[in-house]
């Protein structure tokens, strides 16, 4: 028996037995947990099947909600920017039927003089000197003007 109890409590022993009880406890766990991975990997394919499958049904009908909801602040956008402007025709069109306004811009436009009396009209001499080059210009041929600009950029070039 001694030799029994020798070989019971031998370190040899001791390890051999702690690895063999280690490695059912590992085995053990590892199987309780892929036991329990694969129930929670079925559950979760599961719930990310659904929730793209939700994503995919609403995603064609939130955009349609978006854009639609944009074309309608659009289309407020512009009924305010029409009803300002209709305003503004009912203004001008009041202002108008006031005779002295279509008077005042009667003759502030066209220049017009009441009878007995003088009408002037004060020209900048610098516009007149351009307007009289563009009335020069305007009376001769079209192609005369094309070659005079290709001669005055030919001759800014050198």
């Amino acid at each position: 028996m001694a030799g029994k109890d020798r070989d019971r409590f031998s370190t040899a022993t001791r390890i051999r037995l702690l690895g063999e009880q280690t490695a059912a406890r590992v085995y053990r766990s590892q199987t309780k947990r892929q036991a329990r991975r694969s129930r929670l990997t079925g559950r979760a394919a599961l719930l990310a099947l659904v929730l793209c499958s939700m994503v995919v049904a609403l995603a064609y009908p939130m955009r349609q909600y978006v854009s639609q909801r944009a074309e309608i602040a659009d289309l407020q956008r512009e009924r305010e920017q029409a009803r300002e402007r209709v305003e503004q025709l009912r203004d001008l069109k009041a202002r108008w039927q006031d005779d002295a306004y279509a008077e005042q811009q009667i003759r502030q436009r066209l220049h017009y003089v009441m009878p007995g009396e003088t009408g002037f009209i004060v020209i900048d001499p610098d516009a007149a000197r351009q307007s009289r080059a563009d009335l020069r210009a305007a009376d001769r041929p079209w192609y005369s003007n094309v070659w005079d600009g290709v001669d005055k950029s030919d001759a800014s070039d050198q």
